[in-house]
């Protein structure tokens, strides 16, 4: 039982020091249901004494406490890194798990906080990239903190809101009045998280341009370059070869063919290049038969009547039976005349072709049932 009064006065102690040190902003304290402190999260920023314009990195220190603390080793973590590789997040980690197994047995809060502002003083140095020209930072360069804790660099920080402003001014032009902002009041934000931001912008384009944007060299075709664009040469004539590429000439010069559902159909060949040359509807060719046979037996027909009845007919009615005869006979002429012309003219010639068949032959069984 003392003991358990021991360790709640060892950690009642820190956590009443925590508070006195730390600011109310920098310190979070979250407890179990019992009261007991489970969880400290402080923000540490190097040490930098009163400029806090000068601390560029910063990082989230979180430090879970078990049953049994200070007994138990904590459980580190740290969160949202700023201005930070990898590498030195790594390397933080590891030295505060290391220091927590030292100070087994007795409070190692500040313990860790002094241990990584050392490293966040050492690593007083963006180590990522401008997200605006993608290159690093080097000495001689001139860099901007952000409130958000990103880093860009001057130069290139200034050109991104000026664009970003010619911008808005641009699309509130478009904008009826009624539209517009009212206040007319342009708000630079973060490329990175977005956030509100407020720059200098005329202090900013003061600063020279970065040193590896003005070391840059013209682009080249390297070797390795050459070589990428053989293999991608050759994987697009596979995919194309497989129809896995779109040719956007020949999509765009595609037609629809319509045909008619009328059943009918014209003689000779279609014309090249369309489907309608491999695929021919029997039915519709039975009945072209049909009616080419039809149109045929009554010719031989009336051809047999005509010449079996010439010497009995009288001479008026033969005379208006060679009338008639003749007209049908021009009818037909025309009926094969105009069906020839109009192999060029799909739908328009079989529209015609059909319906001068079906006349004819209705004019040829009403010749057949006059009375002779």
């Amino acid at each position: 039982m003392s003991d358990t009064t021991v360790v709640d006065e060892r950690v009642a102690d820190e956590i009443e020091a925590l508070r006195a040190i730390l600011l109310d902003d920098e310190l979070h304290i979250k407890e179990n249901e019992r009261g007991e402190p489970e969880c400290i999260e402080t923000v540490l920023f190097p040490s930098t004494g009163e400029d806090s314009q000068s601390q560029y990195v910063c990082v989230t220190l979180i430090v879970r406490l078990p049953v049994g603390y200070p007994d138990t080793s904590p459980t580190i973590s740290l969160r949202n890194p700023r201005g930070l590789d990898e590498d030195t997040v790594r390397l933080m980690r590891s030295d505060a798990e290391a220091k927590c197994k030292d100070f087994i047995g007795q409070p190692v809060m500040f313990e860790l906080i002094e241990l990584i502002r050392e490293h966040l003083t050492r690593s007083n140095l963006p180590t990522d990239q401008c997200a605006v020209c993608l290159y690093g930072f080097r000495d001689g360069d001139e860099f901007t903190k952000t409130e958000c804790y990103h880093y860009f660099h001057s130069h290139c920080l200034a050109a991104h809101i000026a664009a970003a402003e010619r911008y808005y001014r641009e699309e509130q032009e478009k904008l009826p009045q009624w539209q517009q902002d009212a206040t007319d009041k342009f708000q630079a934000i973060c490329p990175v998280c977005r956030e509100s931001i407020n720059c200098d912008v005329d202090s900013l384009w003061s600063a020279p341009p970065p040193v590896d944007v003005e070391a840059a060299t013209d682009f080249s075709v390297t070797t390795e370059l050459r070589e990428l664009q053989k293999q991608m040469a050759a994987l697009f004539l596979r995919q194309q070869q497989k129809g896995g590429i779109i040719d956007l000439e020949a999509e765009g010069v595609k037609t629809l063919v319509r045909t008619e559902l009328d059943g009918a159909t014209t003689e000779g060949p279609n014309p090249p290049g369309t489907s309608l040359n491999t695929y021919s509807s029997p039915a519709v060719q039975q009945e072209s038969a049909v009616n080419h046979h039809h149109t045929q037996q009554h010719q031989n027909n009336q051809h047999h009547h005509h010449h079996h009845h010439h010497h009995q007919m009288p001479q008026s009615k033969q005379s208006s039976h060679q009338t008639h005869a003749a007209h049908c006979q021009s009818r037909q002429l025309h009926y094969h005349h105009g069906h020839n012309n109009n192999h060029g003219h799909r739908s328009r010639g079989r529209g015609r072709g059909y319906s001068s068949r079906r006349q004819f032959d209705r004019v040829s069984r009403q010749t057949e049932s006059t009375p002779r």
